[in-house]
């Protein structure tokens, strides 16, 4: 179960560029570990969902994930082999506009050894590099 808004105002958005630090959701707020992102890009919310399942099974019900992130951003993509004109294509899937610095991804309850391992089988499904940090 892919994750998007509810209601949008507008269908289509533009790309937009993503740049400087994240100075929101930076910092660990729910957890004790968190899954930093250390570039910009988009997470679709497939990846997210990916995500999450590998920490699931992962934890299996001993700690609890938070999800810190929300794929807001509709990205559109016009049929292969379409001739140029006939204007934007239609949505196709929903991403999270990620800035260097967000927190992905947050736990609680497990140990560091096992944040680290259940970090590092995210890490692997995410399309930005990312670090674990520890809560302040």
């Amino acid at each position: 179960m892919a994750l998007m808004p509810k209601r949008v105002k507008h269908r289509k958005s533009q790309r937009g560029r993503i740049r400087g630090d994240a100075t929101r959701g930076n910092t660990v707020v729910f957890g004790d570990f968190g899954l930093q992102s250390m570039e910009g890009g988009w997470i679709s919310a497939a990846t997210i969902e990916a995500g999450r399942i590998a920490a699931q099974q992962y934890i299996r019900g001993e700690g609890k994930l938070y999800i810190r992130i929300f794929p807001h951003k509709s990205i559109t993509s016009i049929p292969l082999e379409t001739r140029m004109g006939k204007g934007k294509g239609e949505p196709d899937y929903w991403a999270a506009t990620v800035r260097p610095g967000t927190i992905l991804y947050e736990l609680n309850g497990v140990t560091e050894e096992q944040a680290k391992v259940c970090f590092a089988r995210l890490a692997h499904k995410m399309p930005v590099r990312v670090r674990m940090i520890k809560r302040k």
